[in-house]
């Protein structure tokens, strides 16, 4: 039997080394990539979100809407982003990833998670079912959560 203390150490560790592995990856494709932090956080941002204008981007980004539209021009004029007229506002923008950016945030995500193919053939069946059965009662327990937002 697992006590809190062993449970929350070894939720921890996992985090902590998950988080290493995984910002590791993102960093080396980033710098690849050409790409800034920032200009970055706009693609997966919109990977996740589909579409949304520069005040959306400059509220999550938590900077002016100048500076988003300044990254955001640079992400349209690369060919990683669409922008299109708001169509229940005319003066507004929305902007969404072009082809060419899903395809270079599915090539992050693929480098990103390559770490996790070689913990795969390090188990057996068994652990295999075991990490699934842990990690799906994790995920069960952490949806209903509530994200704190920024300006909270």
């Amino acid at each position: 039997m697992t006590n809190a203390t062993q449970f929350s150490q070894t939720v921890h560790k996992w985090m902590d080394t998950f988080m290493h592995r995984s910002m590791s990856g993102w960093s080396r494709f980033i710098k690849t990539s050409g790409l800034s932090m920032s200009q970055f956080f706009i693609l997966m941002h919109l990977r996740h979100h589909n579409q949304c204008g520069i005040s959306d981007i400059s509220e999550r980004m938590e900077t002016t809407s100048a500076a988003a539209s300044q990254l955001v021009d640079k992400l349209v004029h690369s060919g990683l982003l669409v922008r299109v007229e708001d169509p229940n506002d005319r003066r507004a923008k929305q902007v969404s990833l072009s082809p060419e950016g899903e395809k270079l945030i599915e090539q992050g995500i693929e480098k990103r998670y390559r770490w996790m193919e070689q913990i795969e053939t390090g188990l057996s069946d068994e652990e295999k079912g075991k990490v699934c059965e842990a990690l799906e009662i994790l995920i069960r327990a952490v949806e209903p959560l509530e994200i704190p937002s920024a300006h909270k």
